[in-house]
């Protein structure tokens, strides 16, 4: 890659996550999430629904803060996010990686409200699900290779 390219892509990915920022600094003044935790959503999606279209990667996002808005899961999103066996991007190491510009929007849309998902607290890719448990939930949306339950 050129090196001026380089430096576009890294000014645009750098303007993306302040905005991502400064939205997840205003959405954590109505209880939503922590300043950074917006970068750690975006990570997530990345890893979790890379190659999905938008509104699937907003939708894993909003999984997310559907979780982070119920009693029955913890109540910051990092312990969402980092609860053992919540998330496989987290186990197997894809959430390490540097996001997506692509989910740094994806997180952004998520964390100031946007739920394609209609109130969806899992979801799981129907072709590689082993859980017999996850297909008792009440699926609500098929978004991409997503499915989404309650």
């Amino acid at each position: 890659m050129k090196r001026k390219t380089r430096r576009v892509l890294g000014f645009v990915l750098a303007s993306a996550l302040l905005w991502t920022m400064r939205t997840a600094a205003a959405a954590s003044a109505s209880g939503v999430a922590a300043s950074g935790d917006a970068y750690m959503l975006a990570k997530l999606i990345s890893g979790e629904a890379r190659g999905e279209s938008y509104i699937g990667q907003v939708a894993v996002g909003a999984v997310v803060v559907n979780r982070l808005q119920n009693p029955n899961f913890p109540n910051s999103l990092s312990g969402v996010v980092f609860e053992p066996g919540a998330f496989d991007a987290v186990w197997d190491g894809q959430y390490h990686k540097e996001p997506t510009v692509s989910a740094v929007q994806a997180a952004q849309s998520a964390l100031a409200g946007w739920d394609p998902t209609g109130g969806a607290l899992y979801y799981w890719n129907p072709i590689s699900a082993t859980s017999d448990w996850i297909w008792s939930r009440s699926v609500i949306a098929r978004i991409g290779r997503h499915v989404f339950a309650r």
